[in-house]
């Protein structure tokens, strides 16, 4: 039952990491965006085939050097250009004087529902392997250290980027055409025109380390799932590691081309994706992990009916749209209350 949830929302996963990578390619060489579809996959589907979990670890920390430098530089280079803390402030005021309201255009369930993007980190399997991959619990704290700085620098220049980016465009509207059709593209746009094409190419560099680092972990997941869940529990109980080898690297290709056919629809938005593919985890896995640990009258009973509770919850509630709600709140609850019923029960 995990097995299929992780493939069936990994797979959408993998198709948001695949849009963002099409969306630099066809930018940066003015690809087409089946052409940059495709190249984009290639790059990450190659040394995930190639060098496995290994491969992903160390890239990872390459990569994620690569992205801090660029969301740190890039936002301040921006301020520059704009005329320095001030002058960017006062456009931004300028272009629309609610941007400063923290409040704008927020109900009470787009409150709840912001919020509720926190659950969805305790259900990512892919987040979950890196804590099975330490080599002690005493690695714990020193990893917790790095990854909670590497976070906040990186998501506040995430969000500097964007608010500055208004001010920018605002002043040089003859070049804000790409981002005012698909605001996604304020990043590629203002590396593109800030700064020489030298240093441009390595920050454009970073989105791709940002979906090749994502992208690349999510296979891994979803080939384990299908190799051990699947083809050794069903097929080949006697295979060998040589063979599993190998048939975890045709799974990551079989993911990645399921994941391509989600992606060619150019309509497609990086976040729309990720948000439904992190309630799903968030909704089916979160609840189980949380409560086995505050918890020890959890049953495999109640694990299993979480995990299906939660992953058909949000399935329902992103169809219907029901209240405008983010689909992993009512997920969340609803696993939580099936995962204590039926410990108690049965």
């Amino acid at each position: 039952i995990s097995a299929i949830v992780i493939l069936v929302f990994f797979t959408i996963y993998c198709a948001s990491g695949i849009v963002a990578g099409a969306r630099l390619f066809e930018s940066t060489f003015g690809m087409s965006y089946e052409t940059a579809l495709w190249a984009g996959a290639a790059a990450t589907i190659a040394y995930t085939f190639i060098g496995g979990f290994l491969a992903v670890s160390w890239t990872d920390t390459v990569q994620a050097t690569l992205m801090i430098f660029a969301l740190i530089l890039t936002p301040i280079i921006v301020l520059l250009a704009t005329g320095g803390v001030d002058t960017t402030f006062m456009a931004i005021e300028a272009q629309d004087p609610s941007n400063f309201d923290m409040l704008k255009n927020t109900t009470f369930i787009g409150v709840i529902s912001l919020m509720g993007w926190g659950l969805g980190y305790f259900g990512q399997p892919h987040i979950l392997a890196r804590f099975m991959a330490a080599d002690s619990v005493r690695s714990i704290a020193k990893a917790r250290r790095i990854s909670m700085t590497w976070m906040i620098l990186c998501l506040g220049g995430t969000v500097a980027v964007g608010f500055f980016g208004i001010a920018y465009f605002s002043a040089h509207p003859e070049v804000a055409g790409p981002v005012t059709e698909n605001h996604e593209r304020v990043f590629i746009e203002l590396a593109k025109i800030l700064f020489n094409p030298w240093i441009a190419g390595v920050l454009l560099s970073a989105i791709l380390a940002a979906v090749m680092s994502t992208l690349s972990c999510q296979l891994l997941v979803c080939s384990s799932a299908l190799t051990e869940d699947f083809y050794k529990a069903f097929l080949r109980k006697s295979a060998s590691q040589t063979e599993l080898v190998w048939v975890g690297r045709a799974m990551v290709l079989l993911v990645a081309l399921i994941a391509i056919a989600l992606a060619a629809n150019p309509e497609n938005r990086v976040l729309g994706l990720v948000s439904y593919a992190w309630a799903g985890f968030g909704a089916a896995f979160g609840p189980v992990v949380l409560i086995s640990v505050i918890w020890k009258g959890m049953t495999r009973n109640g694990a299993l009916a979480g995990i299906l509770v939660g992953a058909i919850t949000v399935v329902v509630w992103k169809h219907f749209e029901l209240l405008g709600l983010y689909e992993i709140i009512p997920g969340f609850i609803f696993a939580s209350i099936a995962i204590v019923l039926f410990s108690v029960v049965g």
